[in-house]
């Protein structure tokens, strides 16, 4: 077989041209693809509109009563008890459940008694073992006391000798004292009685205050004791109690605004839940607590919800603000009067000039402003700003006007 001529094979340069010419192509479309990807990524961007929150300007107080200062806080019950048991024991009964109104002395839960029931029996038992002697003793001494009796007159006819006589009364003050000692028996058996009762009772545990079940804490079955014991494996309480009555609203006021407040000052109140009910409610400043957090740089305020309803319910935020009263001040037709109140978060400023942004159908429009008196973290407006307008509180910084927006609900 002849050997192949390896020297006639090769790439002519047609087929070289041709093949670069492809890569290159192959190469350009990769790349076309990725601009119109990434080109689609930016249109897309562009196309999503920010997100922002609002605020509606009020009108200006005028001779009512003013804003002094703002601040939040939650709703937090004076009258809040974990309801635990007094023993430790096994839970054998729970006869509520969460969001049930109690009332004061109401049967909540039961513990194991059998052990407590058992002491009670043995302590009656030892009150009436000692009540039977005493009756049995009694017959004894009405018998010895005849017998004395009988004694004396035989001792006076000179029959029997006195030492007859010593016996029989002997015999009369012996049963005495143990009639006396029976009785005391009995006292210490009613005593323990009482005892016993007690630790009967306690297996039984009662709501401490009207109010309402807000945590079911413990089930059948389960061990609880009033001090931490067994671990993981004990409760420590049965249920939470909140007397719904007692709610308020607890505020933790900056030290450097606490000379705004002061006791039975006029607040109004509007709950974190319901941001569209229009509704606020009128309180009043309870309590200043004479203490400052170092931490927080804080005084805490505590606030009275003057009509309170179902809605409130402890531990929901809440929005208050503290209100001053100004008098009545005769009318100047010289001064410059506030058109509206806005919160100062609504304010902006570009070089030394303030504007705000107003949302119209979603979409921004800038408009300055002239601002007048500052009322704690709300600030009144000259000019610029009508009652009722909806204003950017917050959002991106580089909101501008014309600019297409989405209310944050």
């Amino acid at each position: 077989m002849p050997a192949a001529d390896l020297s006639s094979l090769k790439i002519h340069d047609s087929a070289r041209t041709k093949s670069s010419t492809g890569k290159f192509l192959g190469i350009f479309a990769a790349a076309l693809g990725v601009l119109v990807l990434a080109g689609g990524g930016v249109l897309a961007l562009r196309g999503k509109k920010p997100q922002v929150e609002v605020t509606t300007a009020r009108a200006a107080g005028g001779v009512e009563q003013v804003t002094a200062l703002n601040a939040s806080g939650y709703i937090t019950p004076r009258r809040r008890a974990t309801v635990a048991a007094k023993i430790t024991g096994r839970v054998t009964g729970v006869y509520f459940d969460e969001g049930n109104n109690v009332k004061e002395g109401q049967l909540l839960a039961t513990l194991d008694d059998s052990d407590v029931q058992k002491s009670l029996t043995a302590a009656k038992a030892d009150r009436e073992s000692s009540a039977a002697q005493i009756a049995d003793l009694q017959v004894q001494l009405r018998l010895a006391e005849i017998q004395l009796r009988r004694t004396q007159g035989l001792v006076d006819a000179k029959v029997q000798p006195q030492e007859s006589l010593d016996n029989a009364s002997a015999s009369v003050d012996s049963l005495k004292a143990k009639i006396a000692l029976n009785k005391q028996q009995v006292v210490a058996a009613e005593a323990r009685i009482a005892e016993a009762q007690q630790a009967v009772d306690n297996c039984t545990i009662r709501a401490p205050f009207a109010g309402r079940i807000v945590s079911k804490d413990a089930q059948v079955g389960e061990m609880v004791s009033p001090v931490s014991a067994g671990g993981g494996f004990t409760r420590t309480g049965i249920a939470t109690i909140v007397d719904m009555k007692s709610n308020e609203i607890e505020v933790d006021v900056n030290e450097a605004y606490i000379s705004k407040v002061k006791e039975g000052q006029h607040v109004e109140a509007k709950l974190d839940a319901y941001p569209d009910d229009k509704d606020k409610y009128a309180a009043h400043v309870r309590t200043v607590i004479p203490s400052a957090d170092r931490q927080k740089a804080t005084v805490k305020v505590r606030i009275t919800i003057n009509r309170l309803d179902d809605k409130v319910l402890p531990d929901m935020g809440v929005k208050v603000a503290f209100l001053e009263d100004e008098a009545p001040k005769k009318k100047d037709p010289n001064a410059i009067v506030a058109k509206a109140v806005i919160p100062q978060s609504a304010v902006r400023k570009e070089g030394n000039s303030d504007y705000v942004l107003i949302v119209k159908n979603d979409v921004l429009e800038r408009r300055g402003v002239t601002l007048g008196n500052s009322r704690g973290t709300d600030v009144d407006v000259i000019a610029g700003v009508n009652p009722g307008d909806t204003l950017v509180v917050k959002g991106p910084e580089t909101l501008k006007d014309g600019q297409g927006v989405e209310i944050k609900q």
